[in-house]
Formats: C-alpha cells, structure tokens, sequence
C-alpha cells in the first residue's frame, strides 16, 4: 500500500483542493492550539521522532488526517492509510509486514494511518497489536467515535488519545483565505467577495475539507466568487442568518414556540433553517433540552430523556448525520403532551427563598451522624417512611413558614395525570388534611 501523497500519483492526477492545501508541518496546521502549542506531546513525540502509537478522535473535518500526514511529512517516515470501511485483518497484516521489511531493509519508520478505526472489529484491531507493542509501526487511528466505547482496551492503553475539537468560524476563514492565496491553492487566480466567504464559513459547520470542497467548485464557475457563485455551486440558497443578531433570537423564539404550540412541522422548518445557516448545534440541542422540562415536564417524562440522548448524539457525531437526532427531539418534544408545572414549581419556590421564607429545617430532619448531634436533639422524632404502609408517614417536612405553599401544581396532560391524582392524595395525607 503506498501513500496517498506519492509524488508520482501527484502528477499524473489533479489533486483536490483539500488535499493539495493540506498542512506540511505543525505551525501549518489551522486550529487545535491547544494540541499543537509549545510543549504539548503531540510536538514533543513529532520533534523527538520517536515511534509512537496514537488515536485521533474528533468531528469530520476537524484535521485527523491532516495531523497523520504532517506527522509523517516531518519526521521524514513512509505513509500508508488503510481505511477501516473497506480493510480486513489480512490488509492490516500486509500493510504491518511491508513496513516491518521496510523497516529492516533501510532503517526507515512507518507511520500506519487507520481511518475510521471504530469500524474495525475486535480480530482486526487484534491485528494491530504486536505491530504497536514491538514499535514497528508509529499507528495512529482516527474516529469519530468515542474510543473508549468502540477500541479494545490493550489497544487503547498502549497509544496516546488525542481529542481534536470542532474548527471554529476564524479557523475555516483562515484555511478558505489561504486557499484562495497560496500557489498550491487557487493561487490569487480568483476573488472571493467577503459575502461569499461568510456564506462558505456557514456552509461548513466547522468542516475545513467541506470548505475546501465548496471553494473548489466554485471557482470552477467564476473567477469573481460571488454569493450567487456559491449558490449555484453548491446548490445550497444562502440563508440570511446572523448568529450575533436579530434573526439568530428571532427563529430560536419561533422555534421554540413552535414546539410549545405542538406544530412539529414548523419546529422542523426552524431547526432546517438554522442547520442549513451554520447554526451551532450544540446550541440548539441545549435549548431542545431546556424545553423538554420547561413545556413538557411530566406530562411526557420520556421527552427529557430523548432530548439529552439527542444532545449527547450531536456531541459524539456532530452534523450531518446530528441533524437526524437533532430531528428526533424536535418531533418528540412538539407532539408531546404539555406542561410548565415543572418551571412554575422552581420559579415558586426561588420566588419565595427570595422574599426571605426559608425558616429553619425541622429539628427532626437535621443531621444526626456527627458527634453532639443527639445532644442538640438533631434527628430527635424523624420516622423512617419505609417502615410504614406505602412508604408514608405524616411528619413535617418544610419549614412552618411555608408548610402551605403550594408549588408543583401538575397539570391533567398525558403522563401527569395520574401524577396529580397520587400527589394530590399524599399531600392531603402529609398536611392532614
């Protein structure tokens, strides 16, 4: 297997744009300082060249094979890249055996790249082991994925995890400004109106290779990059968004309200607007969570749970594949049953610690574990509900300050219904009533 970046296949093929700006050295590399500064192991194991075994888990496009490529190109060692889709065990051993006579013959390291390297199962990953313990190779593998769920443990153990975060909007500007300029690039034979580049920096969602792609194809149309260029070159209506002003408040409000008013169909309408405009996801996800508790509540525990099961999916995998989860949510939480019991129940009880109701705790509730306290009667008269009939008991519980305030007022929707009725029959019970 050679190296993708042989010279030879260079010329005989025109590259693409990404691969032909990608970085040949460490201070090339736009984005993850905080992986690249002065000190770091990253620096230090590249500037010793010492043999190395290492896992890069980030989003796409944030740089993996990027970083597996400069480490090669600076330590002056061969580049072999299986890719995990397409590569059995019996690739992987070939790939391991021609780097060890490589070795052998002319003194000259490897570095082994495994793309996708979650998707290998547990006899291929196996397969690397020996290669990574004896140093034959300097492997690095990149995912997606959580290593820790989807890497075998001795693998894992013997290499260094890297964690490579998502390009902001300054780091894809940087990469598309110095395509435009660099000779290896488009080499100043094209203009990129500054509308245009914003527009490209939303479209990549913190991708540096899809930025790359996007440009590519653009300034196949044009020589003057325009917006419009852009549009017709990825197919893609720039959508007026601003993230730091009006229309960023302006469609997460009315995403919101469509989702409290029920109409799935308009929520999804806002979430495509946003997705499709670059929006940070993560930030949508949040708000999906907040809503979950604050519009749905108890009347669909379940919401809550696929929200944060949506937010978590959107960390792991970022977009594209995120918007499907993002979706999921968004379909949950509008069809749901509504409730704002939940927030009014908090927002009551805040409202009240603020006015100075707090009072002190029952002498029965307080600590008795430390030494002293039975001398204080802490504990004194606290009955223990498991021990008696339906696991309650009628003692005070809140301070007499607001021992009748009502706070969780649930509603009748859905899953809250038979929580009102049981709540209403163990309050009465505990107030006497």
């Amino acid at each position: 297997m050679d190296s993708l970046f042989d010279s030879a296949a260079e010329a005989a093929t025109p590259q693409p744009l990404a691969v032909r700006m990608r970085p040949r050295t460490l201070d090339e590399v736009i984005g993850q300082r905080h992986l690249l500064g002065s000190g770091t192991p990253l620096r230090r194991l590249v500037e010793s060249e010492a043999p190395m075994s290492l896992f890069l888990w980030g989003p796409p496009g944030t740089g993996k094979t990027t970083l597996a490529y400069v480490v090669s190109n600076v330590t002056k060692r061969r580049f072999v890249e299986v890719s995990a889709v397409s590569a059995g065990v019996k690739d992987v051993r070939a790939a391991i055996d021609s780097a060890r006579r490589e070795l052998g013959m002319t003194g000259r390291q490897t570095v082994l790249f495994v793309d996708e390297v979650h998707r290998f199962n547990k006899a291929q990953q196996d397969a690397l082991l020996p290669a990574v313990e004896n140093r034959w190779v300097t492997f690095i593998g990149a995912t997606t994925e959580n290593p820790f769920f989807s890497v075998i443990s001795p693998l894992l153990s013997r290499s260094l995890l890297l964690t490579l975060e998502s390009l902001t909007d300054d780091d894809v500007r940087a990469v598309l400004e110095r395509a435009v300029s660099d000779p290896r690039g488009l080499g100043g034979r094209n203009t990129l109106a500054p509308e245009a580049l914003d527009h490209l920096v939303r479209l990549a969602g913190g991708d540096a290779r899809r930025s790359l792609t996007y440009l590519e194809a653009a300034a196949l149309l044009a020589d003057d990059i325009t917006v419009e260029v852009v549009e017709k070159a990825v197919d893609k209506a720039a959508v007026r968004y601003d993230r730091q002003g009006d229309q960023h408040y302006d469609v997460i409000s009315a995403f919101i309200k469509s989702m409290r008013g029920s109409d799935a169909d308009a929520a999804l309408h806002y979430l495509a607007r946003m997705i499709e405009a670059g929006e940070d996801p993560r930030f949508i996800a949040r708000r999906i969570v907040i809503f979950a508790s604050e519009d749905v509540g108890l009347a669909d525990p379940t919401c809550l749970q696929t929200a944060v099961a949506a937010a978590q999916a959107v960390q792991l995998i970022g977009l594209p594949e995120g918007q499907i989860n993002l979706a999921h949510a968004v379909i949950h939480c509008a069809t749901a049953p509504k409730s704002n019991a939940v927030v009014k129940a908090i927002g009551a009880a805040i409202g009240d610690v603020r006015k100075g109701l707090i009072g002190q705790v029952p002498g029965h509730l307080r600590d008795a574990h430390y030494a002293g306290a039975a001398k204080l009667g802490h504990g004194d008269g606290y009955r223990y509900p498991h021990d008696y009939d339906h696991g309650l008991v009628r003692q005070d519980y809140a301070p007499d300050q607001v021992r009748e305030r009502r706070y969780y007022q649930p509603t009748r929707h859905g899953a809250e219904a038979p929580v009102a009725e049981r709540w209403a029959k163990i309050r009465d019970f505990l107030r006497g009533s």
